[in-house]
């Protein structure tokens, strides 16, 4: 039996997913801990794991499969409308067999319209938008990322975009799928990230008057006091204490 301590960063086989990234991808932040505590003691015994967390980098050509049919359509058709496809496309990642493209938010809108519209292309579906929030992604801190289906061709593909904490703008989709509606103002309820562009950017979740966003990372776990028909309800952290 092999005396070695399991390394988190070393290459998994595939029989022990999930792998990781090892030195491959950005790194946005180093995680001590399980579950990235920084205030008091770690009680869950993973005090001692130090972790990088990394986001996939961009690929390179051959993607394989379709994924360069797709890849070669779209920068075709956004050169037929006078648009460099590198000033659109930041960058192109095919990892875990998904293909995701970064768009400039600038020409997000755009971009979504070729993809719905474009013979080739048909990706008449978005099934919604989801917030991310890395905070050690120094200046795009906050992400949104959509997930397109083409019905007519049987293929999804996955669209990113980023913005910092300072600027939390990203252009609507709704003009282009109306379906975003509600999924565009709870990524905004929960995240912050407007949505230029909204017909009625509202919080969807949260009463009207909540303070901050509850899925950002910099969000307090807990601490929030709850008032329910004029009772204060303590937070959970302090309703009970332990000795």
């Amino acid at each position: 039996m092999s005396d070695e301590t399991p390394n988190p960063e070393k290459e998994l086989s595939a029989q022990n997913l999930p792998g990781q990234r090892g030195e491959h991808g950005e790194e946005v932040r180093v995680q001590r801990g399980m579950f990235g505590a920084e205030k008091g003691g770690d009680t869950s015994g993973y005090g001692g794991l130090v972790r990088s967390i990394r986001l996939p980098g961009p690929a390179t050509r051959p993607y394989g499969g379709w994924f360069d049919e797709v890849a070669d359509e779209l920068e075709g058709a956004l050169e037929e409308q006078g648009l460099v496809p590198e000033n659109a496309i930041e960058k192109t990642v095919v990892d875990r067999d998904e293909l995701t493209f970064h768009i400039a938010r600038e020409h997000l809108v755009r971009v979504a319209r070729t993809l719905r519209d474009d013979p080739a292309l048909r990706f008449e579906l978005c099934t919604g938008v989801s917030g991310v929030h890395y905070r050690g992604d120094k200046g795009r801190e906050l992400h949104a990322v959509y997930h397109l289906r083409s019905l007519t061709h049987g293929r999804l593909i996955r669209l990113e975009v980023s913005a910092p904490d300072a600027d939390p703008h990203i252009p609507s989709l709704v003009p282009v799928y109306p379906t975003n509606d509600w999924h565009e103002r709870e990524t905004y309820d929960f995240f912050g990230i407007v949505f230029d562009g909204h017909p009625a950017l509202t919080r969807i979740m949260m009463p009207d008057d909540w303070q901050g966003h509850p899925q950002r990372k910099d969000y307090p776990l807990g601490g929030i006091a709850v008032e329910y028909k004029g009772a204060q309800i303590p937070a959970p952290d302090q309703r009970r204490s332990y000795s």
